[in-house]
């Protein structure tokens, strides 16, 4: 074990250390003598006390993997061991490191455990670029938002959670009012810096569990799980108001400085019913507000019936 190139150490029945070899002293910066007999081998991973997988196996706690471990799954062929990974703190290193560890529990005659090997792979650059390529699939270059693929995977299933839960779904859209003309006169360097500054105004106003999207061109879209009518409107018009604040100039145009239409719809999820509807709901007040004169959201006049995003209401900036 001491010459494997794998990072290998292995804990007693008592969870002392064993064997610390070398692949492992490199992996967490941690020489073999300042662990070997002692149970502090967790120190060398994280930042506060926390079990390894090895101490998982020996003390039968290997139903708390899930809560401890980013993926698991027990281990192939072997009695009661497990593979695991997850980011861990390397403190001696001072960088964090994604490992993949498998811990493998040894037994003595009468069927105890004796002695678990947990071997690690450090997996950091490959999780790295997992991470950029799910990014990238997920996320609109331009602006950093969550890109329309993202908008229509995470719409389905925050319609499905709303059923569930039988608790209200809105949606906000949101288009940039004469874009055309602004990137006419900006260039399109300009454009994408004003895109850019709304992206970054749209999203320092919402919560945690929010979507902010950009859903094709000047227009973005707002995913508002769990709220109703009365929060959709008190975000609707903190949002344009937000934007209208940015005073970016709109030369030529009949506002001063760039600003924004919204347009909102509030459902009650239906067996039944497809969210594509709150979508086309939300759209059409968009563009009702933009052809009453832009600068201004559109609600709904009621809340909406059970499977419906109900009728609309103009609401002018003031």
């Amino acid at each position: 074990m001491e010459l494997l190139v794998i990072p290998v150490f292995v804990l007693d029945q008592q969870r002392r250390v064993l064997i610390w070899n070398r692949a492992c002293e490199r992996l967490t910066g941690v020489a073999a003598s300042e662990v070997i007999g002692t149970s502090d081998h967790w120190r060398c991973f994280y930042n506060r006390p926390r079990a390894t997988l090895a101490d998982l196996v020996l003390q039968g706690r290997t139903e708390e993997i899930r809560q401890l471990y980013d993926s698991a799954r027990p281990r192939p062929q072997q009695r009661e061991g497990l593979c695991a990974e997850n980011w861990c703190d390397m403190p001696r290193v001072g960088r964090r490191c994604y490992l993949a560890a498998d811990a493998s529990p040894i037994y003595d005659k009468e069927g105890r455990i004796v002695a678990v090997v947990e071997t690690m792979r450090d997996m950091t650059n490959e999780k790295k670029a997992q991470i950029a390529l799910e990014q990238l699939a997920t996320r609109d270059g331009l602006t950093g938002l969550a890109n329309r693929r993202c908008f229509d995977d995470t719409l389905r299933a925050e319609w499905q959670r709303a059923l569930r839960q039988q608790q209200p779904l809105s949606l906000l859209m949101v288009d940039v009012d004469n874009f055309k003309q602004y990137n006419d006169t900006h260039g399109h360097l300009g454009g994408d810096q004003c895109l850019q500054k709304v992206a970054a105004a749209l999203a320092s106003e919402m919560r945690a569990n929010d979507l902010v999207a950009r859903y094709g061109g000047e227009e973005f879209a707002v995913i508002l799980p769990n709220q109703a009518l009365k929060g959709a409107a008190i975000v609707a018009e903190r949002v344009r108001s937000r934007i209208e604040r940015l005073q970016l100039p709109n030369v030529g145009s009949a506002q001063p400085y760039v600003t924004v239409s919204i347009g909102a719809a509030t459902a009650l999820a239906a067996a039944g019913e497809e969210p594509q509807q709150l979508v086309a709901t939300a759209d059409a007040a968009l563009y009702r507000a933009k052809r009453l004169g832009r600068n201004r959201i559109s609600l709904p006049l009621q809340e909406p019936a059970r499977g419906t995003a109900g009728r609309e209401l103009d609401a002018t900036a003031q």
